[in-house]
């Protein structure tokens, strides 16, 4: 008996503990960060066609100038689709493009060029399509980081100046993958831990069910 109540503690112990491993991971993840894959060129040089990124899910009105984000906007590309893009302007700056040309040609917000390090052969607009955007509050301008193929916030001049919204923002990409790498950890050692667990549980039943099947022999009929 004793032996079936140690293996029913453990199971008690480990089933318990394995599932709360696995479940609370995966919903600590689920509502922490998302994922998405490029689908396009937009993005491209920062990120390729086919490149799984990791995004924090944060408010809309957190994200910051530079911030590359996940965001949804039905009525422009469709729903169901969400688009990968950079923040360049946000509520209450002046967007203007462009200061420059050719090589020097550059963006300018709040009077300041942007050093943008990061544009496709270090184009800054290509279109040749001079604009001038006051972002509302509560609102983003975001460009590709492709200049020459992107549909962004260009491309909408007639809608708030081709902003979106802070609430379309879905998450901000993060380049840090120790906390979802360490989720990813604890949710597949819940699996075995929740396993054992029930195999501790199933191995107390086998055992309390022999003990009772065999009952114990009384002092007097012990053989000498």
């Amino acid at each position: 008996m004793r032996k079936g109540r140690g293996l029913a503690v453990t199971a008690w112990v480990l089933g318990p503990l394995g599932l709360v491993m696995l479940i609370g991971s995966f919903m600590y993840a689920r509502g922490a960060y998302t994922t998405a894959i490029v689908r396009s060129e937009s993005m491209t040089p920062t990120y390729t066609v086919g490149e799984r990124l990791v995004f924090e899910r944060v408010d809309g009105a957190e994200v910051r100038r530079g911030d590359v984000v996940l965001y949804s906007s039905p009525e422009r590309y469709g729903p169901g689709l969400s688009v990968i893009q950079r923040v360049v302007g946000v509520g209450g700056d002046r967007v203007v493009c462009c200061e420059g040309t050719g090589a020097d040609e550059r963006i300018t917000v709040n009077g300041k060029p942007l050093d943008e390090s990061y544009v496709q052969e270090g184009i800054a607009d290509g279109m040749h399509r001079p604009y001038d955007v006051k972002v509302p509050e509560g609102r983003l301008f975001l460009l590709g980081d492709h200049r020459l193929n992107s549909r962004d916030s260009r491309a909408f001049s007639s809608d708030h100046g081709g902003t979106v919204p802070v609430g379309a923002v879905q998450g901000r990409v993060t380049d840090e993958r120790a906390v979802p790498a360490a989720l990813v950890v604890i949710m597949l050692l819940g699996v075995p831990v929740a396993l054992a667990g029930l195999g501790f549980g199933i191995a107390a039943f086998v055992v309390r069910r022999r003990s009772r099947a065999v009952p114990p022999m009384p002092p007097w009929a012990v053989q000498v």
